[in-house]
């Protein structure tokens, strides 16, 4: 692939949102090469390693907000029990801890 064409790609990937395309670009056109792909099968690859990632990220962020609200909801159910930090039961139900 000329330099020119490369390059061109980049820009365009980046203005779309699509970084992971302008990173791994290389490593596409190789695969393509050596599965001697044609032009609707490389953009298939292309799309398809894209909304992969897309997915990814979606899962990897929404597993982290449900961490997020997971503990923000049990600080919530230790406030509206009454219980703060220094008066929550310790382990084993040993008292407060102190």
């Amino acid at each position: 692939m000329s330099e020119l064409v490369s390059t061109r790609i980049h820009a365009t990937a980046a203005k779309l949102g699509l970084p992971h395309l302008a990173e791994a670009l290389t490593q596409y056109t190789q695969r393509a090469d050596e599965a001697k792909m044609g032009y609707l099968d490389f953009l298939d690859l292309v799309l398809s390693e894209e909304l992969a990632v897309r997915d990814d990220r979606r899962f990897r962020t929404g597993l982290r907000i449900s961490k997020l609200l997971l503990r923000h909801r049990r600080g919530h159910d230790l406030h509206a029990t009454g219980q703060d930090r220094a008066t929550r039961p310790g382990r084993c139900g040993e008292g407060p801890v102190r």
